[in-house]
């Protein structure tokens, strides 16, 4: 689980480890997580997370992430990264069993690319979001690349913050997602949601020290479909709402333990 920790500082950590991707008729966010050897848990495999309609809809074998590179004045180089995706018609990433809008894939990268690999107990369960009490109101933040927009030429993402805008957030299996109030454009579809907070107050009390976790990962726009009729035709609009549907992170841990077992 999720737990305190005052020496990471996440806002930079999740910076650095979120990533532009983009194919052939699709654009979105990544994220990287370290899912731990089985038999030697002080290693990781690279595991490449996102919206499993972010692939879904590239056409083609490869993608193309957008990494970058620390020089030794502080600055960082903006590299473009080929990754496979397919291998002819068949997917190389694992979508939820559940058919939720999460997809994982194994993947490798160059060594020398700047990053802050986090573990998978950065992702926040039903026991840590009950525990720190997360409730409608609560100010979560985000990363992604809005119309494929960065915040600057190294290619880092474009930080934004939201609310939480419903409720129950828990049995996370019966509400696979919750509403966070931000605006979605094209382009931030798979990237991470978080919660960093200091001094909370939960369990009757104000609690000393730092709560951060991995929350979940954008999905998609909340938006209310209108249907018009009229004597000739019926047409339908779309009205958005302003609002992100997010993908519940115990449905990102649970579809990364769906990836096979490496050598």
């Amino acid at each position: 689980m999720a737990e305190n920790q005052n020496i990471l500082e996440l806002n930079s950590a999740m910076m650095r480890n979120t990533y532009k991707i983009e194919g052939d008729g699709s654009i979105g966010s990544c994220f990287l997580i370290g899912k731990p050897f089985k038999k030697d848990p002080t290693r990781a495999y690279l595991v490449l997370v996102t919206a499993a309609h972010v692939l879904e809809d590239m056409k083609g074998e490869e993608a193309t992430i957008y990494l970058r590179k620390k020089q030794n004045d502080n600055s960082f180089v903006k590299i473009s990264w080929k990754i496979k995706i397919r291998q002819g018609s068949n997917a190389l990433w694992v979508k939820n069993k559940s058919g939720i809008d999460v997809a994982v894939m194994y993947t490798r990268l160059p060594e020398d690319i700047d990053h802050q690999l986090l573990p998978t107990t950065m992702f926040a369960d039903d026991k840590v979001l009950t525990g720190f009490e997360i409730h409608p109101g609560d100010e979560m933040f985000c990363l992604g690349f809005p119309f494929g927009v960065e915040a600057n030429e190294a290619g880092f993402p474009i930080l934004r913050s939201g609310k939480v805008a419903s409720f129950p957030l828990v049995p996370t299996q019966k509400n696979e997602s919750f509403l966070l109030d931000f605006e979605v454009f094209k382009g931030n579809s798979g990237g991470p949601v978080y919660f960093v907070e200091s001094n909370r107050n939960y369990a009757g009390g104000t609690h000393i020290g730092k709560i951060q976790f991995i929350a979940g990962l954008v999905s998609k726009e909340f938006s209310v479909t209108e249907t018009i009729k009229s004597l000739y035709e019926t047409k339908q609009q779309v009205h958005p709402l302003s609002l992100a549907v997010i993908i519940h992170a115990s449905h990102i841990l649970e579809t990364i333990n769906q990836l096979p077992e490496q050598e």
